[in-house]
């Protein structure tokens, strides 16, 4: 399945609803001084900001000729853990009671960018952790190996862009880490996730809100594009209805 023409075109607003809907929480929370103060919680505590891209994959399965009904992104996200017992996801397709796949839409906005990246790996890397040993326990029979998908978008600007020295006072980390960037390490991060097995694709968007409706994809191996392909041949081997 090939995504529509107009794909790049339909992310692009995805972006830019993202800025929108974060502005419009960093005002309703008192942010008058930009998003760099009550607007940087804004985008912690506020949620919806990724609503767009959520829309976007949902009507793109849709158009696949996925069921509408079988998609969930609003409601009854819990799947079971293993570690714990149930973790919400952004968007996860069931079909004919079988787990076809599951979905993660996150950002990052600095400017504390450290912090976060750390947040944001060990959610990652636990989510997939979690979900993969309760499916290995049998959590989702009769289902086949779902789909794990993770998307992020994240700030471009000079603090996500520039090297960052890495501290190791006892050992040495792995050369690929050494005077990355954070926006390097996503990419990183992402790429080792993928090749590892505990996400299928993963995207990584690089935007600012200077150019809401602009934005920049660094690495073609986690481009849109692969990430649509890769959940559509998941979708509709899972489709009952798929000849």
């Amino acid at each position: 399945m090939t995504p529509p023409a107009n794909i790049e075109e339909r992310l692009a607003g995805a972006v830019q609803q993202f800025w929108q809907t974060r502005r419009a929480q960093a005002q309703r929370q008192g942010g008058t001084g930009g998003l760099r103060d009550t607007g940087a919680r804004a985008a912690v505590t506020g949620g919806a900001q990724m609503d767009g891209f959520v829309s976007l994959v949902r009507d793109f399965l849709c158009e696949t000729g996925t069921p509408r009904t079988s998609i969930h992104c609003e409601r009854a996200l819990e799947l079971p853990g293993w570690y714990r017992p149930e973790k919400k996801w952004d968007l996860i397709l069931v079909s004919d009671g079988a787990l076809v796949a599951g979905l993660e839409f996150k950002s990052q906005v600095g400017p504390s960018f450290g912090n976060n990246y750390n947040n944001r790996t060990e959610e990652a890397l636990g989510s997939a952790t979690d979900i993969w040993a309760a499916y290995r326990e049998g959590a989702f029979k009769p289902s086949a190996r779902p789909w794990l998908g993770y998307l992020m978008l994240l700030e471009e600007s000079p603090r996500s862009l520039a090297p960052v020295r890495a501290r190791e006072p006892h050992f040495d980390v792995f050369p690929e880490f050494k005077q990355t960037s954070y926006a390097q390490r996503y990419e990183l991060l992402l790429t080792k996730m993928v090749r590892e097995r505990l996400y299928d694709a993963a995207c990584l968007i690089l935007s600012s809100d200077s150019e809401p409706a602009q934005y920049r994809e660094p690495s073609a191996e986690l481009g849109f594009r692969n990430f649509l392909v890769s959940l559509a041949g998941r979708a509709l081997a899972g489709n009952p209805d798929y000849p």
